[in-house]
């Protein structure tokens, strides 16, 4: 069978418009959006805005910072403004490499192939002239997953970098040569791009990037019936449901109907199947987290609910932080305190700002922490 394919090139168009100063939301500052993990935010980038901004004339890179989350965020970024540099350096640089020369030099800079990042000398900001230089096209750089440049200084150097490209390069009277775009899995820590005077994008909003609607499960229902008996058919309203169930991410119902529809397809109850299979796919989601929860010690616990309570704002060593781990745990310091946040980062459950600032990595167990009553 055919993949099912959907695309949204209203709201691909609608952001590129905003991003050019082209509509009643200007966001020439910078486009942020956020939206939890899996629900096609990506597939949306690659496919849908990208396209867009090419069909428009513009240079569309993208950066994915969670491509090798073992790397610095800023070696990542500088890396693929230099591959960018490389494929719009024309045939000389093509040469080059197929030569087996180790080197390419444009603009008075000497690029190497083996090397990390860009040349020594040459700046963020220079390397996104040179590649407005190479092209005479606008760019737009999209920095996916951008929350994650802020665990180092150097990737949040690098948010400054990006910052001061914009403001060089771009002219309030003519349209931008730069347009940035960033998005998060996590409204909080893309919010620390934004929310503080010290950080490069203050007074910027971040956005939640729209879920995928009805209109895409009636879709995808349609397709997967082409495949279907004719007496046994998919109910839109129940796929409908089961996408609700499993937080509108597409990737989850499409194992739901592989699991139940497509391997049961003479099977009288199917639409059933399916909302069971997005209420058990649910429960599973929720049980993993439990586990986890329960696993953790005491002053662990303490911590992520006092975590999720601030949500946003979380002071681990102030009086009323320590006022709650004290209620199940004696004697604490705040080494003892940091030992538990760090055990907590080595697991996965908190991500740590370089400044300092701590969050939940995942928004789903703020959700959990409340339907279990733990937290209010």
């Amino acid at each position: 069978m055919k993949i099912y394919s959907y695309r949204r090139p209203k709201v691909a168009e609608m952001y590129c418009d905003a991003l050019q100063g082209d509509s009643l939301v200007d966001k020439r500052s910078g486009l942020f959006l956020t939206a939890k993990r899996r629900v096609g935010k990506t597939t949306f980038l690659r496919e849908d805005l990208l396209p867009e901004a090419k069909q428009r004339g513009w240079l569309a890179v993208y950066i994915d910072l969670w491509s090798d989350r073992s790397r610095d965020p800023a070696e990542l970024i500088a890396d693929v403004v230099k591959e960018t540099i490389y494929q719009e350096s024309g045939a000389v640089a093509k040469a080059a490499k197929s030569t087996g020369l180790s080197k390419f030099s444009v603009a008075g800079f000497s690029f190497d192939f083996q090397a990390i990042g860009l040349p020594e000398g040459m700046t963020l900001f220079q390397g996104l002239q040179l590649l407005y230089q190479l092209t005479k096209k606008p760019i737009l750089l999209v920095v996916d997953e951008a929350q994650h440049a802020l665990i180092s200084k150097e990737g949040e150097a690098s948010m400054f970098a990006l910052k001061a490209a914009r403001d060089g390069m771009n002219n309030s009277n003519d349209a931008p040569k730069l347009m940035l775009v960033f998005t998060g899995s996590n409204r909080d820590k893309l919010a620390h791009l934004v929310m503080s005077s010290k950080m490069p994008f203050f007074g910027s909003s971040v956005m939640d990037f729209p879920m995928l609607n009805r209109e895409f499960t009636d879709g995808y229902t349609a397709h997967i019936n082409k495949s279907l008996a004719s007496d046994n058919q998919l109910d839109p309203n129940a796929v409908w449901d089961a996408f609700q169930l499993v937080g509108y991410r597409p990737e989850f119902l499409r194992s739901i109907i592989s699991d139940v529809a497509l391997e049961m397809q003479s099977a009288p109850d199917l639409n059933q199947k399916i909302q069971a299979g997005g209420t058990l796919l649910q429960s599973r989601i929720w049980a993993e987290i439990e586990n986890e929860y329960t696993s953790l010690s005491a002053l662990q616990q303490a911590i992520i609910r006092v975590m999720s309570v601030q949500h946003g704002q979380f002071s681990p060593f102030s009086a009323s932080s320590m006022a709650e781990y004290g209620a199940v745990a004696q004697g604490l310091s705040t080494g003892s305190i940091q030992t538990a946040l760090d055990a907590l980062r080595e697991r996965g459950i908190v991500w740590k700002e370089s400044r300092g600032a701590y969050e939940l990595e995942d928004e789903s167990w703020n959700t959990w922490l409340k339907m279990k009553n733990i937290v209010h």
